[in-house]
């Protein structure tokens, strides 16, 4: 029986009935037969408010794992096993990523009729695990922090060279923002990609995205082009971190949710933390919607584990309002192809891609890009 009293985030910042229907006690108990981590008695303590997925929190017989599910159309064995790859990769590396659990036979992603399934160890110190992907952060010390590990994380990620996901949907890729001509890039995408093309047919996309990239994208396509290709998290939100400790004694104890995850460059990393922490994209009629000492206290943080020249910071401010644009045109096509909801589609064309973008025109988005051209670089 599910869950009919779980809701998950909107895009408003509302609670909505989820597109997937909750984990349930019956397909854990079938998963238990594959999962020895699963022994019974099973009960499900927490299920997670994010709408892309299913996943909750479940106690068994030795302790407590955290068991994710997608839907096929969303993501494969194989798109998941590589993003498992680069896990593994980080763990071998030092980083405090999430031991992932295997089933008899050594898989760590299976399926079952139209579901995937992984499993990891439960970590602690989830303290934001209820706070929605596009709040800002308000603690200077832990943003910081964030953009140190964020640093350790790149260095460890060196050396890792696995081919991409093998998917648009709701994965940070950087195609189109790294292109010379995006427009044209885009377009030579829409074969494989036919629900993302027949959206934008009934709209002036190339015009509105001309808009949205400009004057951004001229500017920094030379240097982008420049940059080395590095595996990337894609998502790094305080959400996606575990903590112990508090103020300058903050230390960061897991780094999860890899599902974003893909080959981009470090500097989008940076940018999309920045732009996941540092303003309130939820409140930007109220004043006080940019956060520009979070958005500082990331870069000083990352400046101590990885060297940012002053070259990096001007482009990281120009980089700034439309890394989101890739995300945003997987998030149009899951809405439309998958979940087949228009409006929810809309909002991701029209909120997301265009008004993101546009809002770094404002006076308060002009002065957050002033005071990141600001910040020295490492000398």
């Amino acid at each position: 029986m599910s869950d009919t009293s779980h809701r998950v985030h909107g895009l408003a910042g509302d609670d909505l009935e989820p597109d997937w229907p909750a984990l349930t006690l019956d397909e854990l108990a079938a998963l238990s037969m594959d999962y020895p981590h699963l022994a019974p008695p099973l009960a499900i303590t927490w299920h997670s408010p994010r709408p892309l997925s299913a996943a909750a929190l479940v106690r068994h017989g030795q302790g407590t794992v955290f068991v994710k599910r997608h839907h096929r159309q969303v993501r494969s064995i194989q798109s998941l096993d590589i993003e498992h790859r680069f896990m593994h990769h980080l763990r071998s590396r030092g980083m405090p990523v999430p031991e992932l659990l295997t089933d008899t036979i050594g898989r760590t992603a299976v399926q079952a009729g139209d579901w995937v399934y992984e499993l990891y160890e439960a970590i602690t110190g989830d303290v934001y695990r209820e706070a929605f992907s596009w709040s800002p952060l308000d603690n200077i010390a832990h943003a910081r922090t964030a953009g140190h590990m964020l640093g350790k994380l790149h260095e460890a990620s060196e050396g890792f060279a696995e081919r991409d996901r093998g998917t648009h949907i709701l994965v940070a890729r950087s195609d189109l923002i790294l292109a010379a001509d995006p427009i044209t890039a885009l377009e030579n995408q829409f074969a494989e990609r036919p629900a993302l093309r027949d959206y934008l047919r009934e709209r002036p996309w190339r015009d509105q995205l001309r808009t949205a990239l400009e004057p951004w994208h001229a500017r920094a396509r030379d240097a982008l082009a420049a940059k080395p290709t590095l595996w990337t998290h894609g998502d790094w939100h305080v959400s996606n971190l575990g903590w112990s400790g508090a103020g300058a004694n903050a230390r960061i104890t897991a780094v999860f949710d890899f599902g974003l995850s893909a080959p981009t460059f470090a500097l989008f990393d940076l940018a999309t933390a920045i732009e996941r922490n540092a303003i309130a994209w939820l409140a930007l009629g109220e004043p006080g919607a940019a956060h520009v000492d979070i958005a500082l206290a990331l870069i000083e943080g990352y400046r101590k584990a990885r060297p940012l020249s002053a070259g990096d910071i001007a482009l990281l401010a120009d980089l700034l309002p439309i890394v989101h644009v890739d995300f945003a045109l997987s998030e149009i096509e899951y809405f439309q192809a998958v979940t087949g909801a228009p409006a929810h589609a809309q909002v991701a064309y029209e909120t997301f891609l265009l008004g993101h973008a546009a809002w770094f025109h404002s006076p308060e988005g002009e002065a957050l890009l002033t005071a990141i051209r600001q910040h020295p670089g490492n000398s």
